[in-house]
């Protein structure tokens, strides 16, 4: 006979797991509204959603100064550049949704696609090599 291991009933209004360190307002209600739909309760699923948590504070952080300086800043010498912390802010909000797995990308195959691909490498090659045999200078054959 087998033994069956003993399940645990979880009632719908026990408390769900805190953080494991504090987090601002946006990383708290994401949070919760993990912990309410998946309840997640081992240490490493735990640190990963408080990862999350905090990448997603510092990015409404980083909104936050954007909004107030302007996607686009003028430098010393009149350039029009890209506010600095976008990219910090995109790195954020990319690394919540790749951790909470949140991705729409098809995962691929390693190694190099399969020889199905209807195009070679000198298929795309063509084009250019013909261009460049039309520019030559026609010789007089001597």
């Amino acid at each position: 006979m087998t033994h069956k291991p003993r399940l645990n009933v979880v009632k719908p209004n026990s408390a769900s797991p805190q953080p494991p360190r504090p987090l601002g307002k946006h990383g708290s209600a994401l949070w919760r509204h993990v912990q309410r739909d998946h309840r997640i309760d081992n240490v490493g699923g735990r640190e990963l959603l408080a990862q999350a948590c905090a990448a997603l504070d510092r990015a409404e952080a980083l909104r936050e100064v954007i909004d107030k300086d302007g996607e686009m800043l003028c430098s010393p010498r009149g350039e029009i550049k890209d506010h600095p912390g976008l990219k910090h802010e995109l790195a954020s909000r990319a690394f919540v949704t790749r951790t909470l797995g949140l991705t729409t990308e098809q995962i691929r195959p390693l190694g190099r696609p399969a020889s199905a691909c209807s195009v070679t490498w000198r298929q795309l090659q063509e084009p250019w090599n013909a261009d460049a045999k039309a520019d030559e200078p026609e010789g007089d054959g001597a």
